[in-house]
């Protein structure tokens, strides 16, 4: 049996997990503790699943086979982490998965130190719409690609991070579409809005995000054809989430490598600094 811990449950994730784990889903799995600096919300998962809650986010170091981060706010990411990284247990870490690029890079030396096997993000790389974009483009379908569009939610008033709160949910998109290799981005908002350009080395991506509406929608377009399509939500993307979790429990390896993980980071980090700047600026990835 694998034991592993929630910590920061204040979003639907860990609900979810915890649902799927009810319904008999990675039966060899439990939660023995969750964690968050909200009381409600751990109240709320101990009165539906009866699961214990943790004094601390550092309680059960050396107790647990894993642990699930999924606060709210970005900034909590590591800090939770930290404590239990010499442990080596492999983590999932929810998006943004850092605020600050400087820190995401220490979160990965320190991760690749104890040879922490990580996995997470945003869920809407896993969104059948995207994958199925992402294999039409490695596979040629459209021919060269020219440009594309993606659009997602934003909550730049929210108090869990403002702009880093959903934001990573389209970069990720863009990225397992069209690949990590942004070179520089150009940002403008429009009040909650905004509006960016990513540029690629023979192309140029926009994206478009919205404060209302909540849209998630993706278009492809290339010499040999294009693809316009609304993003779809099902229960699979956060299936795909604990299964890649699990994989890790049972000790696989990691589907990105260490630099690709916190990639999103520093392209958050770039169109934040456009935003307020006015210029276009480079998104600078540290190697970890």
């Amino acid at each position: 049996m694998f034991k592993i811990a929630i910590l920061g449950c204040e979003n639907s994730h860990a609900n979810n997990f915890l649902k799927q784990l009810k319904e008999g889903r990675h039966d060899d799995v439990t939660v023995v503790g969750v964690y968050s600096d909200e009381e409600a919300p751990c109240q709320k998962i101990h009165d539906e699943f009866g699961t214990y809650v943790m004094k601390s986010y550092d309680e059960l170091v050396g107790q647990v086979d894993g642990i699930m981060i999924t606060a709210r706010h970005g900034d909590n990411h590591y800090k939770y982490a930290k404590p239990y990284l010499p442990s080596g247990i492999p983590m999932f870490i929810d998006k943004p998965i850092t605020c600050n690029g400087e820190e995401a890079v220490e979160f990965m030396r320190e991760a690749k130190k104890y040879n922490v096997r990580l996995c997470g993000g945003s869920s809407c790389k896993y969104l059948e719409t995207i994958t199925e974009m992402a294999k039409q483009v490695k596979d040629g379908e459209f021919g060269t690609i020219r440009g594309g569009n993606i659009c997602a939610p934003l909550a730049m008033q929210s108090p869990y991070g403002g702009f880093y709160f959903y934001s990573q949910h389209l970069v990720e998109m863009m990225t397992t579409v069209f690949g990590n290799e942004v070179q520089e981005v150009s940002a403008l908002a429009c009040g909650d809005d905004m509006a960016f350009v990513a540029k690629y080395a023979s192309y140029a991506i926009t994206g478009s995000y919205s404060s209302e509406g909540w849209y998630y929608h993706a278009t492809v377009f290339g010499g040999k054809g294009l693809r316009s399509e609304k993003c779809e939500f099902t229960s699979v993307p956060t299936q795909i989430e604990f299964d890649d979790m699990y994989d890790l429990l049972c000790g696989k390896e990691m589907k990105e490598s260490y630099d690709d993980f916190i990639r999103p980071v520093f392209i958050l980090n770039a169109l934040e600094t456009s935003m307020k700047s006015g210029k276009s600026e480079k998104v600078n990835v540290i190697p970890v």
